[in-house]
């Protein structure tokens, strides 16, 4: 898939995976769906989910590092800051030629665009927080939570997933 075919998909993926309502056990839920399918696949992630700054799952998986938190970390502030997929913003910063850091005064310190957040969005709130993993190659760790949700939603990953990357 092209750059602009990756973030008109994501951006299909955003409206469509949007959750009716949000709580505790559904964090408990999700997060815990995640973490069997990253060790099934034994994937090395650490999967964060919150609401605000107010986190209601989080685990790490056996080789993680203290690196993985700090840039879920960062991951999370993207998607807060711009209310989408923190891929979606580095796509767009890639396409446009534009340094993410620069153009909106933005440290790099504390802001990531690489993929794996994502924006947990409730239909009648809007985006209240982040679902957001680290560990895999960037494309890898977006996919992985449009996966997760879609089965924590009922729908067909197969449908909104993104396709080859373009090499």
């Amino acid at each position: 898939m092209s750059v602009e075919q990756d973030i008109a998909k994501i951006i299909e993926q955003e409206k469509t995976l949007r959750f009716e309502g949000f709580s505790e056990d559904a964090a408990w839920q999700l997060g815990t769906t995640l973490r069997s399918l990253a060790e099934k696949r034994k994937l090395t992630l650490v999967i964060d989910i919150r609401m605000g700054n107010q986190p209601l799952f989080y685990t790490a998986l056996a080789g993680t590092t203290p690196e993985n938190p700090d840039w879920v970390r960062r991951k999370v502030n993207t998607v807060m800051r711009f209310h989408a997929s923190s891929y979606r913003i580095g796509l767009q910063y890639a396409q446009s030629g534009k340094a993410f850091d620069q153009s909106r005064g933005l440290n790099v310190f504390d802001f990531a665009n690489a993929g794996g957040g994502f924006p947990l969005h409730v239909k009648s709130a809007g985006v209240i927080g982040a679902i957001t993993v680290s560990g895999a190659p960037q494309r890898q760790d977006h996919e992985f939570v449009v996966e997760g949700i879609c089965n924590h939603l009922g729908l067909n990953y197969a449908a909104i997933a993104l396709g080859p990357e373009q090499t």
